[in-house]
C-alpha cells in the first residue's frame, strides 16, 4: 500500500508495529487511530510465515508491506463447507448463548485485541484481564459463563490462577479452557491437571473457538 502522504522520518518508522504506538503520539495530533492495525497486520503475517514492513520519506509518502506462504486451496465446493461450518457454530452461539458473559485472560495487547473481536462477533460479552492474578479478582466479584486462559502470564500464570480459581465457590464449576501457544502433550496435561477442561493452541482458528465455546455453554452445569 502506497500513499503519498505525509511521511515519517527514521525515528517514527522505528516505532511502528508495536502496540498502541503511533507516529505522532501528541496530544495534539492532527490525524487519530490506535496504533493497533499495524501490530495485528505483522502477528497474521508472522503466523503465515512472512513478515510485515514498511519504509517511508517525510514530506513524499510511505510503503506498507507484507509477505506470506500459502497453501495450495482445496476445491471450492470444500471451502464453502467450511464456511458453512464456521457460521453455523457462530449462529448457534449468537442464537442460543447471546450476551453470555466470557472472561478472556491473556497479557498481550494484540491477542486480546484479536481474540475480542471473535468473541464480540459471535453476541458474547467479554471481560478482560491481563494476568492470573486480575483474572482471580474479577471471578471472585462476579460470575462468568467461561473461562478462557493464557498459560504463559507475568505476574501470576493461568496454570496457578486456575489452581486459585478452583478453590473459590464461584469458581469451581465455571469451565475453563486453556488458549495458549504451548502445544506439546505435557503442556496439556499440565492444563487439565490444574483444573482446567479444555485446550486450544494457538493461533486459535475462529471455527474451533466457536465450537469449543458452544460445546460447553451447551454442557449442563454439574
Amino acid at each position: 500500500v502506497v500513499d503519498t502522504g505525509i511521511g515519517m522520518t527514521p525515528e517514527q518508522q522505528a516505532q511502528l508495529f508495536q502496540p498502541f504506538t503511533q507516529a505522532d503520539s501528541s496530544t495534539t495530533r492532527r490525524f487519530g487511530g490506535t496504533g493497533l492495525g499495524l501490530a495485528i497486520t505483522r502477528r497474521l503475517a508472522g503466523l503465515m510465515g512472512g513478515e510485515a514492513g514498511a519504509s517511508s520519506v517525510p514530506g513524499v509518502g510511505s510503503n506498507f508491506w507484507f509477505t506470506a506462504r500459502l497453501g495450495v486451496g482445496g476445491p471450492l465446493r470444500e471451502t464453502r463447507r467450511a464456511r458453512d461450518v464456521i457460521g453455523q457454530a457462530e449462529v448457534a452461539l449468537r442464537r442460543e448463548f447471546a450476551g453470555a458473559h466470557i472472561l478472556l485472560v491473556e497479557d498481550e495487547p494484540v491477542n486480546q485485541e484479536v481474540a475480542r473481536l471473535f468473541l464480540q462477533d459471535a453476541g458474547l460479552d467479554v471481560a478482560v484481564a491481563g494476568n492470573g492474578a486480575v483474572a482471580l479478582d474479577m471471578v471472585r466479584n462476579a460470575a462468568f459463563d467461561i473461562i478462557l486462559m493464557d498459560m504463559q502470564m507475568p505476574e501470576m500464570d493461568g496454570l496457578q490462577a486456575t489452581r486459585l480459581i478452583r478453590q473459590h465457590e464461584s469458581g469451581r464449576r465455571v469451565p475453563i479452557v486453556a488458549m495458549t501457544a504451548n502445544a506439546f502433550a505435557e503442556d496439556r496435561v499440565r492444563c487439565i491437571e490444574a483444573g482446567m477442561d479444555d485446550f486450544l493452541a494457538k493461533p486459535v482458528e475462529p471455527d474451533r473457538l466457536y465450537s469449543t465455546l458452544l460445546a460447553w455453554l451447551r454442557k449442563p452445569s454439574s
